[in-house]
C-alpha cells in the first residue's frame, strides 16, 4: 500500500521521516531499485540556484501623512510598477536604474533590503481629495514596510537550453558571455537536482505545495509562464515572505551587455508515495538531455547545434561538429546542493511539513512565440560594445563575492579557474595571460581588474 502526504507528515512530526537529497536518491534507486527505495525513503529534497529573471517583490509601504496615491515610485532610482493600490508597488528584478543603467536594478534593491540596508523611496502623485500629497522622499528598510512578498511568475525551469555562438564576435547574453566561433558553451539548470525533473508528471507538485524559497518557506501558486511540460520545459509560479529570506539565497547579478537578474535558491520536497515516484526521483544527469542552441543566429527559433546530457555538460566539455568545446554553468550546483541539504534538515527536525496540493500542475501548456499579425520591420537591438581586455592591469578575484556558478570555467584558455568535486570554484593566476576573457563575465563581479579590486581590511 502506498504512502500518503498525511502519513509522511505524521512521521515528520515524530522526527522519524527518512529524508534524502535528490542526488542521494539517484544512488539509492540504482543500488536497491525503486520498489525498495519507496519502502525506505519518505521524502526526496531537490534544489536549484540560478538566474531567475522573472522574479520580483510586492511591497506595501504604508500610508503617508497626509496620504498619497503613488503614480510613480522609485527605490534607489529603480522604478517599480504602481498601477494598483495607493501605496502598493511591484519591483521587478530586471528593472534598470534610472541613472546607473543596467549595472544596478531591481535585483540589487531586493538584495540590499534583505541584507538589512536602507534604500531611498521616492514617489510622485497627481493628488486627489482623499490622497492630497503629491510627493514623498524617505529612507526605508525592510522592517519599515508592512509587507514584502516575493512573487515570481516564472521560476524553476525543469531544464533549459544551452548556448553557443557561431558568429565572429563575442556575444553578451542572458546565458553569459559567449565566445565567437563556438569558443564555449554555457548552460543553466540543476540537472538531476532540478525540482521538476524529479516529478515530471506533477503527482506531488501543484498549487499549495510548500517549498524552500530564498532561504525561507514559500509556496507554489501555480504553473509559471511559458509552462511547456510536453517538451520538459515546465515552470513554476512561486511566492514567499521576503522578510524571512536570506541574502545567501538571493543574490543580485549583472550579465554585461544584457542587464541585471536575481539568483534565487529554490527547492521542492518530493514525498515518495510509491515506486513510481521513487523511480522518477532516481533520475541521473546522464538521463537528462537538452539542446545547445546557436545564439549567433538572431532568430526566435535558434538552430540546434547538438543534443547533450547534463552529465556531459557538467564534465566540462561537449562535442560540437567534431570539436571539443569547453562548457560551464550559470547555475551554482554547490548552492543547489545546499538548498536540498537545508530543506532535508528542516524536514528531519520536524519544522517543515509537506503540503497537499489543492490542484496539480497542468500537463499541457504553451511557450509559443508572439502573434505578430501585422507585418513590421525588425527592430534588432544595437550590438553591445566589445569588452575591453585586461591590458596588463592584472586580474583579481574576490572569493567572498563568488557564488560558485562556474561561468568562468569555459572562458579561460589556460585553466586558471578550477572546480572541486563539490563544484566550488577556485583560481590560480600563475598561468594567467591577462587575455581578458573572464574580466566582464562574472555575474556578481567577483572577477575584476586587479587595480579596481578593493584591498582587504
Amino acid at each position: 500500500m502506498g504512502k500518503t502526504i498525511r502519513s509522511i507528515n505524521r512521521k515528520i512530526g515524530r522526527r522519524r521521516a527518512v529524508v534524502v537529497t535528490a542526488d542521494e536518491m539517484t544512488r539509492i534507486v540504482r543500488e536497491i531499485g525503486p520498489e525498495r527505495a519507496a519502502e525506505q525513503v519518505d521524502v526526496v529534497t531537490t534544489g536549484t540556484f540560478g538566474a531567475m529573471c522573472s522574479s520580483g517583490v510586492w511591497f506595501n509601504f504604508g500610508h503617508a501623512d497626509p496620504p498619497i496615491k503613488m503614480s510613480r515610485v522609485y527605490l534607489n532610482d529603480v522604478e517599480a510598477y504602481t498601477g494598483v493600490a495607493a501605496v502598493d508597488a511591484y519591483l521587478g528584478a530586471t528593472q534598470p536604474s534610472e541613472h546607473r543603467g543596467i549595472e544596478y536594478g531591481g535585483a540589487h534593491v531586493i538584495e540590499d533590503l534583505v541584507s538589512g540596508k536602507s534604500v531611498v523611496l521616492r514617489a510622485a502623485a497627481c493628488g486627489t481629495d482623499c490622497y492630497p500629497r503629491r510627493e514623498v522622499t524617505v529612507e526605508i528598510t525592510l522592517d519599515d514596510v508592512n509587507q514584502a512578498i516575493m512573487s515570481n511568475p516564472r521560476n524553476g525551469y525543469q531544464r533549459y537550453n544551452a548556448a553557443a555562438n557561431s558568429s565572429d564576435r563575442i556575444l553578451h547574453t542572458y546565458m553569459g558571455k559567449l565566445l565567437p566561433r563556438l569558443g564555449n558553451v554555457t548552460f543553466s539548470g540543476a540537472g538531476a537536482l532540478s525540482p521538476l525533473m524529479n516529478d515530471p508528471e506533477f503527482r506531488t507538485i501543484g498549487i499549495g505545495t510548500r517549498i524552500f524559497l530564498g532561504g525561507a518557506p514559500g509556496y507554489i501558486v501555480g504553473n509559471g509562464t511559458q509552462h511547456n511540460p510536453a517538451d520538459r520545459f515546465a515552470t513554476l509560479m512561486v511566492q514567499g515572505d521576503l522578510k524571512r529570506m536570506s541574502r545567501a539565497f538571493l543574490r543580485a547579478a549583472v550579465f554585461p551587455g544584457y542587464g541585471c537578474t536575481l539568483y534565487v535558491g529554490l527547492g521542492v520536497p518530493i514525498p515518495v508515495l510509491d515506486a513510481a515516484v521513487a523511480a522518477s526521483t532516481g533520475i541521473g544527469d546522464e538521463e537528462i538531455t537538452t539542446s545547445i542552441l546557436d545564439y549567433g543566429v538572431a532568430a526566435r527559433v535558434r538552430p540546434r547545434l547538438a543534443t547533450v546530457s547534463y552529465a556531459r555538460l557538467k564534465s566540462g566539455s561537449v562535442e560540437i561538429e567534431g570539436r571539443r568545446v569547453p562548457a560551464s554553468p550559470l547555475s551554482s550546483f554547490a548552492a543547489a546542493r545546499r538548498v536540498a541539504e537545508i530543506l532535508k534538515y528542516w524536514i528531519e527536525e520536524g519544522v517543515f511539513f509537506l503540503a497537499e496540493p489543492v490542484e496539480r500542475l497542468p500537463l499541457r501548456g504553451s511557450a509559443a512565440g508572439m502573434a505578430e499579425r501585422a507585418p513590421r520591420a525588425d527592430r534588432a537591438p544595437a550590438a553591445a560594445a566589445p569588452a575591453a581586455a585586461a591590458a596588463q592591469r592584472g586580474i583579481a578575484r574576490r572569493d567572498q563575492d563568488c557564488i560558485h556558478c562556474g561561468l568562468c570555467l569555459s572562458l579561460c584558455p589556460h585553466g586558471v579557474y578550477r572546480r572541486s568535486e563539490q563544484w566550488c570554484i577556485s583560481a590560480d593566476y600563475e598561468g594567467c595571460t591577462e587575455c581578458g576573457n573572464c574580466l566582464d563575465a562574472c555575474p556578481v563581479g567577483a572577477i575584476r581588474p586587479a587595480a579596481d579590486a578593493p584591498t582587504a581590511g
